[in-house]
């Protein structure tokens, strides 16, 4: 089966958010939902970086708009919404952007309500909303544990059990992934002829690929140069080039533009020495469905209709 995108010419220049990685140990959020089992269904907005964003309150006050960023081990607040919420700076961390390193405060926060699940007792780094683009990110440390579903037909995502979200009914592939850092990566993608480890990035509106995949595909791909913004504000020169075949279970998604670059995200997940990819939302989004299960380390694909079997 194979999914042929619509390739817009290459861009002078190129906007992606990269994951969003605390580099110190921050206290981990509890979950204080009376049901666990209990599914949330979030509607969902598009940015203007076609990201999906999810209504989050913290504590009596909201809704805010977040950012649904699964290659953020943290979640994040936006500097003006601490100020709105009168919340003082508690501290510093170091925070690893795609553009480089940058030391930002961090925020206590008593409780984030997402759905009708909470989460209490989090350490928050502030950034910019202008370099969010959002009032927040929801990072991996509030969907541990959990499936998230992302259905871009509905515009909307579901948190819970995967039982209670319809098992792997619906599905046309299911790709088995193991954890590092919190990330499920996928080791058995083809990237033209190339082995290559794959994270899902819905918080990058592009995919981003390591020097070591763009050693490896470099006779095959005319390349221009772009740049990477971050959600630290910092900037990053990358390659920008396209790959003719990407390939992960029995599907293939032909003409992936990938922008190459030295990421610090690589380094942090282990992932410079070999072939590696964020799989962004320009890639996601030609899905109709896209399941990521935290605990069964799995993430599922709901093919378009018009892909042929």
């Amino acid at each position: 089966m194979a999914i042929h995108p619509l390739i817009a010419a290459a861009a002078a220049s190129l906007s992606a958010v990269a994951p969003a990685i605390a580099s110190l140990p921050i206290a981990v959020a509890q979950q204080g939902a009376p049901d666990a089992a209990a599914v949330d269904v979030l509607s969902t907005r598009t940015d203007a970086h076609d990201r999906m964003t999810v209504p989050v309150r913290i504590g009596a006050k909201g809704p805010f708009a977040f950012l649904i960023d699964t290659g953020a081990e943290r979640t994040v607040l936006s500097r003006d919404v601490a100020t709105r919420l009168g919340l003082a700076p508690s501290g510093q961390a170091l925070i690893v952007g795609v553009a480089g390193e940058q030391q930002v405060d961090l925020v206590d926060v008593e409780e984030i309500n997402l759905g009708r699940r909470s989460f209490y007792g989090l350490t928050a780094p502030l950034l910019d909303d202008a370099h969010i683009g959002a009032d927040g990110i929801v990072g991996l440390d509030s969907l541990q544990g959990q499936r998230v579903l992302l259905d871009f037909d509905r515009n909307r995502m579901a948190i819970g059990d995967a039982e209670m979200l319809g098992g792997n009914g619906g599905f046309d592939i299911v790709v088995t992934a193991r954890r590092r850092s919190g990330q499920l990566i996928m080791t058995n993608a083809i990237i033209d002829g190339v082995r290559t480890d794959v994270v899902i990035d819905t918080g990058s509106d592009t995919s981003i690929g390591n020097r070591a995949l763009q050693r490896q595909l470099a006779r095959r791909h005319k390349q221009q140069t772009t740049q990477l913004m971050s959600v630290t504000g910092q900037a990053i020169t990358a390659d920008l080039g396209i790959a003719r075949e990407l390939k992960f279970g029995s599907v293939t998604v032909s003409n992936t533009m990938i922008a190459f670059a030295d990421a610090p995200p690589f380094e942090r997940l282990g992932m410079v020495k070999r072939p590696a990819l964020l799989l962004g939302m320009d890639q996601l989004r030609l899905f109709h469905r896209v399941a990521i299960d935290f605990a069964a380390k799995r993430i599922l694909f709901d093919l378009p209709d018009n892909v042929l079997l």
